[in-house]
């Protein structure tokens, strides 16, 4: 007959080994749920657009040389009055047209001169037009060959700089294209992987970059057509 001293302490050691395993059950569990939740994907998502210009510059500088200082200048006032006058008939406004700085050189008090020298005196003007008018300035830039013709010769001329300056009005957008493109890689890496996308755990955003949409060893401010790029960085939790 067994002994009946041993029976409690045989359902003691049962519910006791059953509440170690339900523990090691629950303990499993909790360690799968660590785990799963420290995975995560890190994407990138772009956004780019083409843009016009909507701010051009184009600086035109001219040059005098000569022995009489008066002589030289006098020279440089009648080469501004025709570009002036050119720009007036191209229908730029006063407002839109400005003088640069007014660089006078004498090669005799320079320090190391040359022997020699040419013309003692050098003076160059800058007529500089600033506009939102980007296809009267790109129209300008053909025309160009009226002031030779009028004995305007153009010093260091590397053509009109087109700027794009409504970035703000563009950015919310793109800032949502490029979210919504690093979610879309997201979910295809949890499909991917057999899990499920959570929420988002970080965040960051590139800065805007402006380029020429032409990228072929083209200077970005010569062109009218511009790139606009942005990329942002997204870390997402799997579950």
């Amino acid at each position: 007959m067994p002994d009946s001293r041993l029976i409690p302490a045989a359902v003691v050691g049962g519910l006791l080994a059953l509440g170690l395993a339900a523990a090691g059950l629950f303990v499993a569990m909790g360690l799968k749920d660590v785990r799963t939740g420290d995975r995560s994907v890190t994407v990138r998502g772009l956004s780019e657009r083409i843009v016009k210009a909507d701010l051009a510059v184009l600086p035109l500088k001219f040059a005098a040389a000569g022995d009489d200082l008066q002589a030289v200048q006098a020279d440089v006032d009648r080469s501004t009055g025709a570009v002036r006058a050119f720009l007036a008939a191209q229908g730029y406004k006063p407002a839109e047209i400005d003088l640069g700085r007014l660089e006078v050189t004498d090669q005799f008090a320079r320090e190391y001169q040359q022997q020699n020298v040419a013309a003692r005196y050098r003076v160059a003007q800058t007529v500089i037009v600033r506009t939102t008018n980007v296809d009267r300035v790109q129209a300008t830039t053909r025309q160009l060959d009226r002031l030779i013709r009028q004995g305007v010769v153009l010093q260091d001329y590397a053509g009109p700089s087109y700027l794009f300056t409504k970035l703000n009005e563009v950015r919310p957008a793109m800032i949502a294209e490029a979210t919504a493109s690093a979610r879309t890689g997201a979910q295809q890496f949890a499909r991917d992987s057999g899990a499920a996308l959570g929420g988002i755990r970080s965040a960051s955003q590139g800065s805007f970059e402006i380029l020429g949409r032409d990228e072929v060893g083209y200077d970005p401010s010569s062109q009218v057509f511009k790139k606009v790029r942005v990329v942002t960085t997204v870390s997402y939790a799997l579950r």
